[in-house]
This record gives structure tokens, sequence and C-alpha cells, in this order.
């Protein structure tokens, strides 16, 4: 298989220092935007040449253009749609011809853009073209829903400097850079692999076959950027695939990092990355047959067939400027004692034993043995520190629940329970509190509302990464935004909600504070439960109705559930 030949020149958005130091004076006098993550991937990888041809955020011709043909006006391949978006306030203060500073969290500029169109998307249609779904349970349509501006701002980048990182930064290369490490080592054969979980045995094995039979040097090439939620945080794997490289034959594999905000969007995503790899100097790609394939639903199937990413990699080999390798799907075989492929030419499923990321992070948790085929000693001991006891684990307790339901009565005994056992350090965010020092300024609105519990999670998941036990008791009547909470928590320990599900009728009965009279009557507005709606949660951890429980009794539940589960040390 011959690297095909196609080859875009390197477009890097980065300006001269002259001109730089003329922006950063002119900016003073521009209205700015604050990069969300994503964004300050996107722009970090267009500034560095890694989003060849692109030269700034989509106009509303080039987006229209990528969603129903995955090419750009000039006809250059390119299939997810790159765009800034903003909220309509802002939108409304700028217009075609205004420029635009582009600034990182902490409000140093990175870039100018100078502003070519505005407009508000069908989201629905985007979903629908880029995703091949319009279901709110894949991660791209829910992260386009409701937390995508509804503004898309399009124009020219001039890029200023790149995004400063701190850790790894002998690891992180640009498009130009690595080039210049290829040739340094004189590979001219370079295939990639594209990672945003932890590397064992089987990739190990997946990833030297490639190189065998293309005869080509390895990139192993994870994303660090924005990854899915449930993966492993990139500090964490860049220390495994540290250990999995030793077991590679030396000068045959690499490692650089990809400052990447992944979308999920399987097939499309999958030409997207071979593209990206191709602007770092790479010959092949190497394509799974789940490539870009974002978790299932607990009760629906895979958002994309299987192969379906390899077959439309291939498809547009010819002129992606690289070649395409893809790679079968490996199990492990107990007779033959090593990883074999599924299917065609290979062995049945059934003949294999599957065991994966989370069965190996179950086990560690539980301080039970993982197979010595499935990965090294060294990557074990890395993932026993990633993946301690439950006991050991930092702890969210999430309470949501109407008002009067008794859900602060609940969070107080069990901050008390855990004060008394003196084992470990807990936190009470209790929602009328946290409105009163943390978010005072806020109303009730539903983006107020918003802001608020989403401040709640994020001190939460700062407890939890500690090791520390944080208790929470907002009302929180929002699905998606308690499931925002629930990824902050859960990429750094364990998330438990508890829904107090007290009918309304009680709650109403119980309200010492006069709250739900003062609803009725309409003095309150946008109260919830009479003219604002709860949405109940759909899969809690805990459901207690207290109408007939007495607060210790309902308060025993929740401690039978953490006893049970493994996250109170025995000896408590």
């Amino acid at each position: 298989m011959e690297a095909a030949a196609t080859r875009t020149p390197l477009k890097p958005l980065l300006v001269s220092e002259a001109d730089a130091e003329r922006l950063k004076s002119e900016s003073l006098d521009m209205r700015s935007v604050t990069l969300s993550q994503r964004q300050l991937c996107d722009i970090e990888l267009m500034m560095n040449g890694g989003f060849t041809p692109l030269d700034g955020f989509m106009d509303q011709e080039s987006y229209a253009h990528v969603l129903e043909s995955m090419r750009l006006p000039g006809g250059e391949l390119w299939p997810i749609p790159v765009t800034l978006d903003v909220d309509r306030e802002f939108a409304e203060k700028i217009e075609p011809g205004s420029r635009i500073a582009l600034r990182d969290q902490e409000g140093l500029i990175l870039a100018v853009l100078d502003v070519s169109a505005t407009w508000e998307p069908d989201k629905r249609a985007e979903a629908q073209q880029v995703y091949g779904t319009t279901s709110v349970h894949h991660p791209g349509v829910r992260h386009l829903h409701e937390r995508t501006g509804s503004v898309y701002v399009g124009g020219r980048v001039s890029g200023i400097q790149l995004p400063t990182h701190y850790d790894y930064q002998e690891l992180r290369h640009s498009p130009t850079g690595l080039s210049r490490f290829f040739d340094r080592l004189g590979w001219r054969r370079i295939i990639a692999f594209h990672t945003s979980r932890p590397m064992h045995k089987r990739e190990r094995e997946l990833t030297l076959h490639a190189a065998k039979v293309v005869r080509g040097h390895l990139l192993l090439h994870p994303v660090v950027g924005v990854t899915m939620h449930r993966d492993m945080s990139y500090f964490a794997r860049i220390k495994c695939y540290h250990e999995v490289l030793r077991h590679y034959p030396q000068q045959l594999a690499a490692l650089s990092l990809l400052p990447l905000a992944v979308r999920g969007a399987g097939p499309r995503e999958a030409l997207w990355h071979a593209i990206i790899r191709r602007n770092y100097g790479c010959t092949d790609f190497i394509v799974e047959s789940d490539h870009a394939n974002p978790p299932p639903p607990a009760d629906a199937g895979e958002f994309y067939s299987s192969r379906a990413a390899q077959e439309l990699a291939r498809e547009h080999e010819s002129e992606l400027g690289i070649s395409i390798f893809p790679a079968d799907r490996l199990g492990y075989s107990p007779e033959a004692r090593r990883y074999v492929p599924i299917g065609a030419g290979g062995v049945s499923e059934e003949d294999t034993v599957q065991f994966g990321d989370a069965d190996a992070a179950a086990r560690i948790s539980h301080q039970e043995e993982v197979p010595d085929w499935f990965t090294y000693p060294e990557v074990v001991e890395t993932l026993r520190t990633i993946y301690p006891p439950p006991s050991k684990q930092g702890i969210t307790l999430f309470f949501t629940g109407l008002s009067g339901s008794g859900k602060s009565t609940l969070a107080k005994i069990m901050y008390g329970k855990f004060i008394e056992d003196g084992r470990r350090s807990v936190t009470l965010l209790d929602g009328d509190v946290v409105r009163h020092h943390l978010s005072s300024e806020l109303g009730f609105s539903k983006p107020h509302r918003d802001i608020n519990v989403r401040r709640i999670g994020f001190v939460a998941a700062e407890i939890t990464k500690n090791g520390g036990v944080a208790i929470c008791a907002p009302i929180a009547p929002y699905a998606g935004t308690r499931r925002d909470v629930r990824e902050m928590v859960e990429a750094h320990g364990a998330m438990i909600e508890i829904h107090v599900c007290t009918p309304l009728e009680v709650c109403e009965a119980r309200d010492r504070k006069g709250l739900y009279a003062r609803a009725r009557k309409g003095i309150i507005p946008e109260f919830t439960g009479i003219s604002d709606p709860y949405e109940e949660p759909a899969h809690p951890e805990i459901t207690i109705d207290t109408t007939d429980l007495t607060p210790m009794q309902a308060a025993q539940e929740i401690f039978l559930y953490l006893f049970a589960n493994g996250y109170l040390d025995p000896k408590t």
C-alpha cells in the first residue's frame, strides 16, 4: 500500500512579530471573546497549521458546504464545521467588517478575527448532517444544543501567539516541529495512532502490526485537548503511554500530544483526524472499526455501524494525502494465548475474551488482579494511583428534589455522620447557603439557576479531586445542568445522585417558609413545581421518598448504599 502523493502546503496563521505587536495595540479598542476550552483547541490548531487549509473560523458559505458535502467552497475535503459560537447579546454588538480580539481564559490575547459573517445556525440540521442523529444522547449533539452559543461568527484569523502550556512541553510539537523531528531521525514512512484512552497490550499489538505492514515508524498521537466524558485525564494517560513505549523496539515509536477537541462524529471525524495527521507530517493513519464513536446510551445500540469510519476514510483516501490503515478488531484468544483478529479471516468473538478499560478500572478499584495478558505491570501500578478503592476516593453526594422534600435535612445528617467519623474532609454545599455566599447576585431564571448549580458542581469537583466529600443540596431542577455537574465530578471521583422524590403535595403541606403559598399567589415567579418545571432524574444512584420516613430512617438508606458499594471504610 503506497502513501497517497497529494500534499497540501501547511498554512499556519501566526503573523510576524511586528504585526503581532501592532495587533496587540489595536486590540485595546476591540470587543473581546473569551474562548472556551474547545475554541482554544481549535484556535491553536488553526494557528500552528494543524487545521490547514482553514484560514479562520468558517463563514456561513463554508459552513453550509461542509455540512452538505464535507468540502470547503474551493473543493478541499473538510468534514467537520469549525465555528466560533457566541451568545446573541454579543452578536448584536458586532457586524461584518468589525474585528474581535480572541482571548484565553486569563485575558491574554491570542488572535484577532476579521468578522465576515454572523448567522444563527439550524442546530438540528447541523446535528443530523455532522453526527447522523438528532438524539441528545449523543454527546456531540448535546454539546451543540446545550453548550454552543446561538450565533456563529465567521472570519479570517490573524494569530498573535499560541496558547501557553506549562505541562509536557517537550511532547507538544507543532506540525512544522514534528516534521523536523521526523527528518532528524531519518523517518520517511510514519503511521499515526489516534487515541484518547490508555494503551495496553492490545494497542501495542495493533500498532506493531500496522508498522510491519506499511514498513514505517509509529507516532503515538493521543488527544490532550477536550475528550469525551469518562475519558481518563491526559495527565494520567501520559504516564501509561510512557510505560507502554518501553515495550516497543527501540527507535520504532515516538510520542507527541495533539491539542484537539474531539466531537465524537464517528466516520466524519475519522476523516478529519486523518487530514490533521497529514498536516502533522504523517504518511499513514490507523483507523479502527469504531473510530471516534461515542459511548452508546445504556438502553440503545452504537451510533455508527461497525467499520463505517474505515469505509468513509478509504473512500476518500486518494485525495487525503495520507494512506489509511483499517485496523482489525482484536480479541484475546485463551487458546492462542495472544490477541487475534475477530471476524473475516479471524476467530469468532465468542472464542475471545473481551476485557477493556472499564473492566480494568473496576478490578483495580476493588483491589483485584488485572489479567497479565491485558496490560503491563507498570501500567497497572500507574492505574492504581488513578483508581483507588471507593473508600479512598473523593465523593460528591448530590441531593436534588423539590423545596421541602427533605434534601437539606438529609444532607445535614450525612454531613454530621462524616464529621463524626473524621476520616475524610467533608464540605456541605447547601442550596440556600451557597445562594447567600457564592451566588448572591443571581436570580431564579433558568440561566441563573444553571449558573448557580454549575458553580456548586465546580466546587464539588475540586473537593472530590482532592479526596474529600462534597455534600450538595440544591433543587437543581434541570437534567442537563445536573449532567454537567456529573461530568465535572466524575472526572475526579464518584458522583452519587440522590433524588429526594417526595411528592409536590407533601412538600407543599410542609412549607415551613411559606414559599409555596407565595408562589401560588404569584408573588414568587418561576418557582420550581408551581410555575417552573422540575425534570426528574432518569437514573439516580439513590431514590428516596421521605413521605413516610423519618429523616434518620431516610439517611440510613443512603448510609447502606455507601456501605454496600464500598464507599465507607470497613473500619467505620
